[in-house]
Parts: structure tokens; sequence; C-alpha cells
């Protein structure tokens, strides 16, 4: 059986940990952003994530940030459900999570 540290970086994500930066490009227009927005959403709704995930990402769009912080947190991906949530910027929801992530490295401690 692995020990505790081998099980945690099974789960750390393949491609590494992605810098994290809250700028948004500044050469969307305001029609340009709505424009891709509505697109990511339709690809959202339509089950193709990750184009609506990298959508978001490059507008900035927070509710759309916060609905892939949940689809990742439901998929077992709580790292990239902190990056969504960071990105979006939301705080009541990086609050819980770092809540529920203090409690496990304290339980881990304590064993």
């Amino acid at each position: 059986m692995k020990n505790l540290y081998e099980n945690v970086l099974d789960n750390m994500p393949k491609e590494g940990f992605i810098k994290l930066s809250s700028s948004r490009p500044s050469t969307l227009s305001g029609a340009d952003k709505a424009a891709l927005i509505r697109k990511g959403n339709t690809f959202f709704n339509s089950g193709e994530i990750e184009k609506a995930e990298r959508i978001f990402i490059t507008t900035g769009y927070t509710d759309g940030l916060i609905r892939m912080g949940d689809i990742h947190l439901k998929n077992d991906e709580p790292l990239k459900a902190l990056r969504m949530y960071w990105l979006a910027p939301a705080p009541d929801k990086i609050e819980t999570w770092m809540q529920k992530a203090s409690k496990t490295i304290s339980k881990w401690l304590a064993e």
C-alpha cells in the first residue's frame, strides 16, 4: 500500500502547476468579449467543457469561471477548481476550498 505522500503525488496534475494571473487581455472590445462569452456558454451547455473553459479564462467571465470550478470539483479535480475560483475571483469559493484543505492537512498531521 502506498504511503500518504505517494497518494498525494498521484493526484498532482500531469501538466504541472500553472501560473495564475488575474490580468485580462486589453485587446478585446466589449462586443468581442460578449460574443466570446455567448460562444463559451454554448460550448458549456453542449458539454464541450474544455473549449468553454478556454473562452471563460480569456474573457475573465466570472460566472463561467465559477461554473468551471464547480465542474472540476464535481470531477474530483480540486486544484483545477481552485484555479478557476482564483481567476474568477470567487473569495467565498476559495475560502470553502481552503477550509476543506486545512481540515485534511490537520487530519494527516494528527495521524
